[in-house]
């Protein structure tokens, strides 16, 4: 199953990452070049990167200079993030161009690719709030309700990963079909950002 893949890669990449546990270690994606599982690692490796870059600038006691500094490169990341899906979307789209859609055939609330960041999400967070269950300087009632959420998180990852696997089924069947549209982010658009081009005229 495509879910089932895409899980295992991003645990893999979630535990990779946590080996050296530094947001400035280079990815080094296991996969070959062209392939969805690349994608997919890649995918995952931002959310981690970023997942971690979330934690630091939140810290009370972090520099300002610094802070700055990390709430930029999060904005390049979430851009590349952004990326990374309409690529995923793009392989997906290439991948059932010949399946000609049914008469009645709906459009989905959100591209395959979509909902599949948020099961990359949701890996990051089953990690996490597992790490939480296993805490030794917490006590019992930490550990017990983190583990109450981890189920939950579970579940969801189930839920999820089926709604995605029928999705991707109405697809190929020609049940539903893709339409995508390039994510047009305008805070990073010196075009579109209104304190941006402001600056040009001052």
């Amino acid at each position: 199953m495509f879910t089932e893949n895409a899980n295992r890669i991003f645990t893999r990449s979630i535990e990779d990452y946590h080996r050296w546990d530094d947001v400035d270690h280079p990815l080094e994606n296991p996969f070959e070049g062209g392939t969805l599982d690349r994608l997919l690692y890649h995918k995952n490796w931002i959310d981690t990167v970023q997942w971690h870059l979330e934690d630091i600038i939140r810290d009370p006691a972090i520099d300002p200079v610094e802070a700055l500094k990390i709430k930029r490169r999060i904005d390049r990341s979430n851009q590349e993030r952004t990326d990374m899906v309409e690529y995923i979307d793009s392989y997906l789209l290439e991948k059932y161009r010949d399946v000609k859609p049914a008469a009645d055939a709906r459009l989905n609330t959100e591209t395959p690719a979509w909902a599949i960041d948020r099961l990359s999400i949701l890996a990051l967070k089953i990690y996490h709030m597992e790490r939480e269950t296993e805490r030794e300087d917490v006590g019992e009632a930490h550990r017990e309700a983190c583990g109450k959420k981890l189920a939950v998180l579970r579940t969801q990852q189930e839920d999820l990963s089926r709604a995605i696997e029928e999705l991707l089924e109405d697809i190929e069947a020609g049940r539903k079909y893709m339409k995508t549209y390039k994510q047009m982010k305008m805070y990073n658009d010196p075009a579109l950002n209104p304190v941006l081009y402001g600056q040009k005229k001052q």
